[in-house]
């Protein structure tokens, strides 16, 4: 069983920052992949980023690429998500979720995660 929180979610203007945290609990942080999902009003869930236990292999969707950065600190149970130059198309809901399939590397599909967080809206105003 594992439990994740979200939060950092707000309001920015385009150009702007937010860091996203999740905090984790339940199963051994260090024993199982992390991901960042966002799903906008009236569209799927889409993938964003995701990373192994120890932070060695990251992976992000295009639009992101070069503006986000995923990492994870397990001696605190924690999952961030930098998100910089942000734009209005990166407005939604943000969760974190737990693979508990994977250790050495880490998926971009939705269905391979088995824990989810109740999600951080994060808005971005033009």
């Amino acid at each position: 069983q594992v439990q994740l929180v979200e939060s950092g979610g707000g309001l920015v203007q385009a150009g702007g920052s937010l860091r996203l945290s999740c905090v984790a609990s339940g199963r051994t942080f260090s024993s199982y992949a992390m991901g960042w999902f966002r799903q906008a009003p009236g569209k799927e869930r889409e993938f964003v980023a995701a990373i192994s236990w120890n932070n060695a292999n990251t992976y992000y969707a295009d639009s992101v690429k070069g503006r986000f950065t995923i990492s994870r600190g397990n001696s605190k149970n924690i999952l961030l998500l930098q998100m910089n130059t942000l734009k209005p198309e990166d407005t939604a809901v943000y969760y974190c979720a737990a693979d508990l399939g994977a250790v050495t590397f880490a998926t971009m599909t939705a269905s391979d995660y088995d824990y989810w967080g109740q999600g951080t809206q994060v808005t971005v105003s033009s």
